[in-house]
């Protein structure tokens, strides 16, 4: 038993559209998940960075979107 929310996460019986999510995959699913909130709860230097680094890559994204999107959404409709 590692803690209840993983063991609650482990039980169920998790199905997205036709496919099943195997049980392995589920552990790493849930350990990221309380890596992270773990990180946060210390105030890692990494969790931070990381953080960070993440808002500026929605950001780049947005501007490349805005940038280049009326000149790729009629290849988006073929």
């Amino acid at each position: 038993m590692i803690d209840p929310i993983t063991d609650i996460i482990l039980d169920e019986a998790k199905r997205t559209s036709r496919t099943t999510i195997h049980r392995q995959t589920k552990i790493k699913r849930a350990t990221g998940q309380l890596a992270s909130i773990e990180a946060r709860k210390r105030n890692d230097p990494v969790y931070k960075r990381m953080v960070y680094y993440r808002d500026l890559y929605f950001k780049y994204r947005k501007m490349l979107h805005k940038k280049y999107g009326p000149r790729v959404r009629s290849k988006a409709r073929r």
